[in-house]
């Protein structure tokens, strides 16, 4: 009879404990929302390749919400394993910061260090990689990169490229400028979409880094991806599928259908990132 006369209190006991752990789920739940003010979404297709060189990751911490992307260089040998070392140096040593106003030396420090990593780990073999680099922190945007992949900002429907690509197409277009040579050196030369600068290289020069971080509005969003991106979709395309009210996952995941969708004969692997500053 004793045994019986304590079940209800067991029940009692068992729920109590029950609702005191999900108000501490529900707790943590609220915290994580309030402590992240940024939607991250990703997708990504091998294409026409035989292997996938691009790589990425996202992280947050309390300092803020980071996201690497690189693309690896198919013309050489070890794309991938050049786009990994990359993405996981930036991840951590980012995770190592515990301030803000180490944002700012951590990329030139970041790609100095992976760049030294890959061509240590090549051992004199033929290897490379972009990479763009975005950080949000305190309502602004710090961002780095190298190569021809491509940080833009999506705000009121038009699509703003932040970086430059490290071609030797900038190059000519510098010396255009400076009237060296005609339009037509420009428009035609052969090797206009070659990598001037890359990690993994041993003359590796420097990494573009913003001169002061961008304030952000609620709704922008950063787009990093891949040149399988943009030389597949224009950017009034891709202006209009950010303009549409879908999460950063479902916008992602419907450019890369696209991708998928045309099927070129010659697709590049194919990668983009999408941070929605809320």
């Amino acid at each position: 009879m004793s045994d019986m006369n304590g079940v209800p209190y067991l029940i009692v006991a068992g729920l109590a404990i029950l609702f005191i752990g999900l108000l501490i789920v529900k707790l943590r739940m609220e915290g994580n929302e309030d402590t992240s003010n940024v939607r991250i979404g990703n997708g990504q297709t091998i294409g026409a390749r035989d292997e996938q060189d691009d790589y990425f990751s996202s992280v947050t911490t309390p300092i803020g919400t980071a996201a690497v992307l690189a693309d690896g260089m198919s013309g050489l040998e070890n794309g991938r394993l050049a786009s990994t070392i990359a993405v996981n140096t930036f991840i951590r040593e980012f995770l190592k910061l515990d301030h803000p106003n180490m944002l700012e030396p951590f990329f030139p420090k970041a790609a100095r260090m992976s760049n030294s990593e890959i061509v240590r780990n090549l051992k004199g073999r033929r290897g490379g990689t972009t990479l763009v680099a975005a950080v949000i922190a305190d309502e602004q945007l710090y961002w780095g990169a190298v190569g021809d992949s491509i940080i833009a900002i999506f705000r009121n429907r038009e699509w703003i490229e932040i970086n430059e690509k490290h071609t030797l197409e900038s190059v000519l277009k510098e010396r255009y400028l400076r009237r060296e040579i005609a339009k037509e050196d420009v428009v035609d030369h052969p090797m206009r979409k070659r990598l001037v600068n890359f990690l993994g290289f041993e003359r590796f020069k420097h990494m573009e880094v913003c001169s002061a971080p961008i304030w952000l509005q609620p709704g922008d969003k950063i787009v990093l991806c891949s040149d399988g991106i943009t030389n597949c979709l224009t950017e009034l395309e891709l202006e209009n599928i950010l303009s549409q009210p879908l999460s950063p996952h479902d916008a992602a995941q419907h450019i890369i259908e696209i991708v998928e969708q045309r099927s070129k004969p010659n697709q590049d692997n194919a990668t983009i990132i999408i941070l929605e500053h809320r």
